[in-house]
């Protein structure tokens, strides 16, 4: 990366996801603007619509604006909606953050005409939800209030990568080395019954997500 470009030239060529050390918040799915209470007092939340896969982009993308339009105070938080999932591949397991509303991100903001202009011109918004002309209309409390208890639950789901009805080898247990198809996904409790053949006959197998690999 070259250390010469700006943050706004950085945003433009990084990749959804991408660690951009210069600029990255400390939680890219919470960002933090502005952390005065008092004045926030007055903001709503509102939801807007982004290109898939832009979401986090827009999020960094709208920090420089509010500062280069010098409107601090009127644009507070940006929530991405995402939950921990622990994704298994070749048998190992990693936690990843998952976007559950692609697309989609929140923002607590006092609306008037500058700060609907920085949002709305933010490279990768497509348009507020619910807009009445240039006006947005807010989201109750009680649905940010149940995305945020979502997003703080501290138990992660498991995230398939599997497929009913795919081809997979058993790598673990009593069945190592069978080959079977996929014949029913749980991923709150990561694991998935495969049918493989025993004595002739098709036979469902439990199995976690690590004892299962693609072939």
């Amino acid at each position: 990366m070259d250390t010469n470009q700006q943050p706004q030239d950085i945003l433009a060529e990084a990749k959804d996801g991408e660690v951009i050390s210069e600029i990255k918040e400390n939680n890219p799915y919470h960002v933090i603007y502005d952390d005065n209470q008092k004045a926030a007092e007055k903001a709503k939340w509102y939801v807007v619509h982004t290109y898939s896969g832009h979401e986090l982009k827009v999020a960094e993308q709208l920090k420089i604006r509010i500062e280069s339009m010098g409107i601090k105070g009127k644009i507070f938080e940006c929530l991405i909606p995402a939950a921990n999932k622990i994704q298994v591949k070749k048998g190992q397991k990693k936690t990843i953050k998952e976007k559950i509303l692609p697309g989609y991100i929140m923002i607590k903001m006092i609306v008037d005409d500058q700060s609907w202009l920085a949002v709305r011109t933010t490279q990768g918004v497509t348009a507020f939800i619910g807009s009445v002309g240039r006006r947005p209309t807010p989201i109750s409390d009680k649905e940010v209030e149940a995305i945020m208890r979502f997003m703080a639950t501290e138990q992660p789901k498991f995230k398939s990568t599997f497929t009913l009805g795919e081809a997979v080898k058993i790598t673990e247990g009593p069945f190592t080395e069978f080959l079977g198809t996929v014949d029913h996904i749980d991923e709150a409790k990561g694991k998935l019954s495969v049918l493989v053949s025993i004595f002739g006959r098709e036979t469902p197998v439990e199995l976690e997500f690590s004892q299962v690999a693609k072939i």
